[in-house]
């Protein structure tokens, strides 16, 4: 098959959801077929850079990623009835060169990464011969959206983020909705998303391909350590991620710390967002910043935690941690999606006192944190690598 994949970023390298997601997908698919990518490139990525990825593909075209002022954002905010992501990456010449490629290559699958690409939808609509196109949906936007409505608006001082999911949440579930209904096919990374999408457009056909992990990468580390108490990981601008680290440092640290007074936390993840400043004045938490890898950290880490409160999806740092072979507490929500039991592979914790003695309970207990991270890397190993996840995504290309 001849398959064009559109992505929101260059997916190399791989460092967060996103390009995790896109780049082992587009490996795996291209050992069986011929793969193409149109993506957006994000300041101070480089092409030339991205030679695994040119390797695996028989070509790759890039877009600089537009740049939206606050006056045009809110323009179009008020302006439009359309939700701010269909906005984020509008590109006129990322179209341009969209239609050109589909002139020039019949592919048998245009696929679509995520929502924020939607609006290229009409132009591969109207290509001759139409090919397949799969609508790769990374996350159940319009709930992710809600749930973040719900949390904030407990806040008064969150009340303006939380008016702004209010008006995205609803937004979001018609536009979710009307373009999964246009699409030949579409994919969800959980079985609480598809359900999500399956609200909006009843009666569509979804298949789940989860999100996965690179087992030789994560599987087999036996690189250096960078030794913390605690470890969390993820892109810190991103909403969930801050207000997940931010929870946890003020509801259950202190806690933590009435037991273990010195612990040190590590929060790695690229562009912490100003809000994450302050932690940086607090008595052992590193926030690293970008780093070339998290697997020292996650090899180091007596416990890794995943606070998370808003969000959807599978979590890739959750199937890296295991991976890994980390104990891990994390909330009922950083789980979802994945068919594992509070005891036998993680502890689960939803209140900052409960967080608080499980991660407790495991700093104290080594047998029980090689017995959860043992258990872990096997229920990882038995059914999230990109090689066995990737056949299930062929599988939607076949059922026409």
């Amino acid at each position: 098959m001849h398959i064009l994949l559109l992505t929101p970023q260059l997916p190399y390298p791989p460092h967060q959801g996103t390009s995790l997601r896109n780049y082992n997908l587009i490996a795996q698919l291209a050992k069986r077929h011929q793969v193409e990518v149109l993506s957006f490139l994000d300041e101070g990525q480089s092409l030339a850079a991205a030679v695994p990825l040119l390797e695996v593909c028989t070509w790759v075209e890039v877009v600089p990623a537009p740049k939206r002022t606050t006056m045009k954002r809110v323009g179009q905010l008020v302006g439009s009835r359309l939700p701010d992501m269909a906005w984020r990456l509008w590109s006129p010449y990322y179209r341009e060169c969209l239609i050109r490629r589909l002139t020039e290559v019949r592919f048998d699958v245009v696929q679509i990464e995520a929502i924020e690409l939607a609006p290229y939808l009409s132009a591969i609509e109207t290509a001759r011969p139409r090919p397949l196109i799969v609508f790769d949906e990374h996350n159940c936007e319009w709930r992710l959206q809600q749930r973040a409505f719900l949390t904030d608006v407990r806040i008064p001082w969150r009340w303006p983020a939380a008016m702004y999911s209010f008006v995205q949440w609803r937004r979001l579930r018609r536009y979710e909705g009307e373009i999964c209904r246009r699409v030949d096919k579409v994919v969800a990374v959980s079985e609480v998303d598809r359900q999500g999408i399956q609200a909006v457009a009843p009666g569509i056909s979804i298949s789940v391909v989860p999100n996965g992990v690179d087992l030789e990468e994560y599987g087999d580390y036996r690189g250096p350590k960078e030794c913390f108490d605690l470890v969390f990981t993820g892109k810190m601008d991103f909403r969930p991620n801050v207000d997940a680290i931010l929870w946890f440092c003020d509801q259950a640290l202190p806690l933590i710390r009435r037991e273990r007074p010195s612990v040190r936390l590590a929060v790695v993840g690229q562009r912490p967002h100003p809000l994450l400043e302050r932690l940086r004045r607090m008595e052992g938490i590193t926030l690293t910043g970008w780093v070339p890898d998290v697997r020292p950290y996650l090899a180091g880490a007596t416990v890794y935690i995943a606070p998370l409160r808003v969000g959807g999806g599978t979590r890739l740092k959750l199937a890296q941690a295991m991976a890994m072979g980390c104990a891990i507490v994390a909330t009922s929500l950083a789980a979802e999606g994945f068919p594992i039991e509070s005891g036998k592979h993680l502890l689960l914790a939803d209140t900052p006192r409960e967080f608080a003695a499980a991660v407790v309970q495991l700093l104290d207990n080594p047998g029980l944190r090689d017995r959860l991270g043992t258990e872990a890397r096997t229920f990882v190993r038995s059914r999230y690598g990109w090689e066995q996840l990737v056949p299930r995504l062929e599988e939607v290309y076949q059922s026409v």
